[in-house]
Order: C-alpha cells, then sequence, then structure tokens
C-alpha cells in the first residue's frame, strides 16, 4: 500500500497545559517537538488555554474581560504564538515548520481542500513540517453553525472540525498518512474506563467492512462523550474509523510516550489497522 505521508499525529489542550503553574507544560511538547521530522504533519489544540494562562502569568492572575466569544478568540490568538514559538525552539534546527490554520471549509470545499492538500505535501520535499490547529482568533462559533447547517441542508457529508480529533483525522485521510497517533489522557481506548490497567491493545480486521465491526464492537466499551468538541474515547474511535478503513494505522495513547516509542511497540496504546495495511 502506498502512502503520501508518514505520519498525522494530534496532542490536545489537557496535555499542554500546566494548570498549577498557570504556564505551558514544557515537558510534553519539547518531547514532541524533538521528535518531529520531514513526513511528519503535527496537529497542535491548546491555543485557548495556553493563551489564557500566558495572560494569567502576564497580569498578576487577573482574569481576562469580556464575552465567551471574545475571550476565546483572545485566548486563542495569544496562545497561538506561544504555541509556534516553543515548537520552533525545541524542533530540530534543521527542520523548518509552516503554520497552517484551518477551518471547516478547508475540507468542504473542493478546491480549498486541494490547495490544502498541495501545501501539505510540498512540505515533505522541503524539510518542513506542518503544525496544524484550528483557526479559533477569527472563527465566529455563530457564522460557523451557520455555514454548517447550510451544508447539511445539501444533504452532503460535512466536516465540522470542532475536535482536532476530527481534524487530525481528515489530514491523515486527505494525505493517505501511514500512520495516524492521537494522544489522549489514558494510555488508549480501554475495556473498563474505570481500569486503567484494562488497555485493548488492537483493534483488527482483514477487511475495511470487518475492521469497521470490530471498532463498534469497542465502542461499546467507551465511557467517552459522542458529540463534537468532547474528545471522549467514543468520538476518537468514530473520527479515527474512516482512516483505518483505508489502511492508516492508527495509535491513541498517552502523550507521556515518545512518538517512536509507540510506533515500534514499545509504549502501551490501542492500534487498530488492517491486516494487511503496510
Amino acid at each position: 500500500m502506498t502512502f503520501n505521508c508518514e505520519l498525522v499525529g494530534k496532542v490536545g489542550s489537557a496535555a499542554l497545559a500546566d494548570r498549577e503553574n498557570n504556564d505551558l507544560n514544557y515537558n510534553v511538547l519539547c518531547k514532541i517537538a524533538r521528535e518531529l521530522r520531514p513526513g511528519f504533519v503535527w496537529v497542535t489544540s491548546g491555543a485557548a488555554e495556553i493563551g489564557r494562562l500566558d495572560y494569567l502569568r502576564r497580569n498578576d492572575g487577573v482574569l481576562m474581560e469580556g464575552s465567551r466569544e471574545e475571550i476565546k478568540t483572545d485566548c486563542a490568538a495569544q496562545g497561538q504564538s506561544v504555541l509556534m514559538a516553543t515548537y520552533r525552539q525545541f524542533a530540530p534546527p534543521y527542520l523548518s515548520l509552516r503554520q497552517f490554520l484551518v477551518e471547516h471549509s478547508h475540507f468542504n470545499d473542493p478546491a480549498k481542500r486541494e490547495h490544502l492538500k498541495d501545501a501539505l505535501v510540498r512540505c515533505f520535499s522541503q524539510k518542513a513540517v506542518p503544525i496544524i490547529n484550528y483557526n479559533d482568533p477569527v472563527s465566529n462559533e455563530e457564522t460557523r453553525k451557520t455555514e454548517i447547517h447550510a451544508l447539511k441542508e445539501k444533504g452532503i457529508p460535512v466536516v465540522e472540525c470542532v475536535d482536532n480529533d476530527e481534524t487530525a483525522s481528515k489530514i491523515a485521510l486527505l494525505l493517505h498518512a501511514k500512520y495516524l497517533l492521537i494522544y489522549t489522557s489514558t494510555d488508549g481506548i480501554l475495556y473498563d474506563p474505570a481500569d486503567a490497567s484494562s488497555l485493548i491493545r488492537e483493534i483488527t480486521a482483514s477487511t475495511p467492512a470487518g475492521l469497521a465491526t470490530e471498532i463498534n464492537k469497542c465502542k461499546m466499551y467507551c465511557d467517552g462523550k459522542t458529540t463534537a468538541g468532547t474528545g471522549g474515547a467514543l468520538a476518537k474511535l468514530s473520527y479515527v474509523e474512516e482512516a483505518a478503513m483505508l489502511g492508516t494505522t492508527v495509535f491513541i495513547s498517552s502523550p507521556k510516550y515518545k512518538i517512536s516509542d509507540i510506533l515500534s511497540a514499545n509504549a502501551p496504546s490501542t492500534r487498530i489497522k488492517l491486516k494487511d495495511a503496510e
């Protein structure tokens, strides 16, 4: 099977924020940044939360004022610069980093989708790693909902991108990635959400239809949220399913483990794959 991209990875806000010290979790981000290399695409959440923490730290703990939408916009704009600067600080010096801020239209509009794909593919031959996040600073929630509703009214499949698990999965589909890594708060998908040792280590089948069946069986064990933007285990399985059915090997694991250790099966994870995908 031919792949156009080695890895699409995603890390969430919870892993990147050190709320106890109102700061970025440098241990997690540094570990990720040092492993980036050409052929990787990295989807990073955290801009709004990191921006909030950065604002608190620079304003003697005083909270930002404004409406919920205004605060989200302002924090995301502030946090995005912090995220990019920190990825740049710890990434290999030879490596170029390129920021991509996406919205749902970049996946739902064919021309924009192709433009995004071409820009991402060029990175691989130019020793550059795309760092992708949702474009919260200029994305108005009510406008987004109206646009999504109009697309759904046409009866076509719609990408919403309100959760970066979905964004990463759609990027993996767009580029036909060999691997898709979704970091989460546990070692992977659990048989019993209350028992951290009950890890489902592999979900596999010989055919796409068989793999979909096995994924659906595992959804029954999940206590995660089902709605977009909540990032639970159930939502993660739903988002990654299509990419896995098309041959991408999916890993769901914890950010306390190195990327290389997860891909080489030297760290705990839930691996989802077709048996002949590689």
